[in-house]
């Protein structure tokens, strides 16, 4: 592509922040544009380099990756985040994108698979491994049981476009917005400025809780099925 992907890098280990800057300056489709050891430093860069992409450590000292997440969508909701953690970490993980977060990768990743990542991320597609996919569907299907049982919906209306409940159909299929676009024969632009009022009319932050949401509404259908496609299909 000719587009560089601007990415930014948040990780307290300087040497593992050190090899991630080494290993993304090896791609020519990606600029980054600078690093911080914490939270507080990276929020005032995030506000003026105005990145694409943030790799960020979940275990941050201070405000940690899910509040940094939180803040960064909060003032720049069309930044994609990638967290960067360990195995043992993965309730934090599903925290961290029900946040905002577009999926994570394990410290120890090959370089092939993170620029794979970034650049699924940054066309707006998830990057989510196996083990963490399972225990995403259980976790939602497990909620989703919950609210059907507890919570009526009739009376309160989402009062999604056509081309809105169209676009969240799509998103479950497993396509990125790149897709969509091409599908819709719409910009990239566009197809982020419609998901983010899909975002706002559901009440939710990302693509995961959309679709959930969706399927709770009756808006998506066989929503234990495409949810398993939309997750392995990015990997």
């Amino acid at each position: 592509m000719d587009y560089k992907i601007k990415v930014y890098i948040v990780e307290d280990q300087v040497n593992i922040l050190r090899t991630q800057i080494k290993i993304l300056k090896k791609f020519k489709e990606i600029d980054v544009l600078g690093s911080s050891l914490s939270a507080e430093d990276a929020l005032e860069e995030i506000k003026e380099l105005e990145p694409d992409v943030i790799l960020m450590d979940l275990g941050l000292p201070g405000i940690d990756g899910i509040q940094l997440t939180k803040l960064v969508k909060e003032v720049r909701p069309d930044i994609e985040i990638l967290i960067f953690t360990i195995f043992s970490e993965e309730e934090k993980v599903i925290k961290a994108i029900q946040a905002g977060a577009s999926g994570y990768l394990l410290k120890g990743t090959t370089s092939e698979k993170i620029i794979y990542a970034i650049k699924s991320v940054f066309e707006g597609g998830s990057f989510i491994q196996p083990s963490l996919a399972r225990m995403l569907l259980k976790h939602f299907t497990t909620d989703n049981k919950r609210a059907r049982e507890i919570e009526d919906y009739s009376d309160e209306p989402v009062n999604l476009t056509k081309r809105e409940v169209e676009i969240l159909q799509l998103i479950t299929k497993g396509l990125t917005n790149k897709e969509v676009a091409n599908v819709l024969n719409l910009s990239r632009s566009t197809i982020r400025t419609h998901l983010e009022h899909i975002y706002q009319k559901m009440e939710v932050s990302n693509r995961v809780e959309a679709i959930t949401e969706g399927y709770k509404r009756g808006i998506v259908d066989f929503w234990s099925k495409v949810i398993i496609h939309f997750f392995y299909k990015k990997l």
